[in-house]
């Protein structure tokens, strides 16, 4: 999945922002649903902004599940 970095706050994790674009099936008109993600972030230096590729992982943690492939 591709978002754009929230939150840096905590150390060797960043927050990530998806959105996701979907068709009303009656209305059709799209509709824009944003989720954030926890993701595991070892050595890249990101900051607030920057477009990241996350990928699943096995649960690092209570709230992680994705960890930071590459920045865009």
């Amino acid at each position: 999945m591709i978002g754009e970095v929230v939150s840096t706050r905590v150390p060797k994790m960043v927050t990530v922002a998806v959105e996701r674009i979907k068709r009303h099936r009656l209305y059709k008109k799209a509709i824009a649903k944003t989720k954030r993600f926890a993701a595991h972030n070892e050595s890249l230096v990101l900051n607030v902004g920057d477009r990241v590729e996350i990928t699943d992982t096995k649960p690092i943690s209570k709230t992680k599940h994705f960890r930071v492939v590459k920045k865009l």
